[in-house]
């Protein structure tokens, strides 16, 4: 299933824990609720981050197939994605073997799509592997340089590009952003765009892409609170509050 976004993604868990905030989801039943609820109230995708029985990040196919097969089994016609970050396993000959065993899957456990960032060693692999198992495939576009390299090998095959922007002021998200936008365009990268960061860079680059007409991602996994910093109970209202900052033009 690789539908458009055209508006929303929502990212419902990354690394967080249960403890930076309740509604964080972490088990396959507790991801079923917070993708229903996300789809709910607009969200067109979501992201998870599968966990193992010990609470942590987890790439192995047991761990991968649990969390999409409990998602599907409440959103079955919305595109569901995993992460294939690289910190999760830490080795990327380690990722590899436990990406591989996806294949084995069955097919509604297998993700729709997979992300995958280009400062992280490994990823032409991985990407031939993922692309012969039939899982989209979303570049993880960080940097300037970045965007040149998902115009090398395999540019025409990506499903979308995740220009995302972290640890960067709110300030100067939207400048670091245009700078990645410019040089894909520049080096003709076609896919379809989602624009996004985290933390401070999380809201301003929501609305920026409202601007530009780019879809964009949000969720629990890039941020905690609203756009005016007030507390939010789950991913749904996240999903809620974005449709309206991506809607409506900054002012000024």
């Amino acid at each position: 299933m690789a539908a458009r976004i055209r508006r929303v993604k929502a990212c419902l868990n990354g690394q967080r824990d249960p403890a930076e905030h309740p509604a964080v989801p972490v088990t396959p039943a507790q991801l079923a609720v917070a993708a229903a609820g996300a789809v709910a109230a607009g969200a067109e995708a979501v992201h998870v981050h599968p966990r193992g029985g010990d609470g942590r990040q987890s790439l192995r196919a047991h761990d991968v197939g649990a969390a999409v097969a409990a998602i599907r089994g409440v959103i079955p016609r919305v595109p569901v994605g995993v992460t294939t970050g690289l910190w999760v396993t830490g080795d990327p000959v380690m990722r590899r073997d436990e990406v591989a065993e996806w294949a084995d899957l069955a097919p509604e456990q297998r993700p729709d799509f997979a992300s995958l960032n280009l400062s992280e060693a490994g990823w032409p692999e991985l990407m031939a592997m993922l692309d012969e198992m039939g899982v989209g495939v979303e570049a993880g576009v960080w940097s300037v340089r970045d965007a040149e390299l998902a115009a090398g090998s395999g540019a025409a095959d990506w499903l979308r590009i995740l220009v995302e922007v972290s640890g960067t002021p709110a300030a100067e998200a939207t400048i670091r952003a245009d700078e990645i936008l410019a040089r894909l365009g520049a080096v003709g990268v076609t896919a379809p765009i989602v624009l996004h960061g985290e933390g401070e860079s999380c809201w301003p680059l929501v609305a920026h892409a409202g601007l530009l007409g780019l879809a964009t991602r949000i969720g629990l996994e890039d941020v905690l609170t609203g756009p005016r910093g007030e507390a939010v109970d789950d991913n749904a209202e996240l999903v809620r509050l974005a449709l309206v900052e991506w809607t409506v033009a900054p002012s000024g």
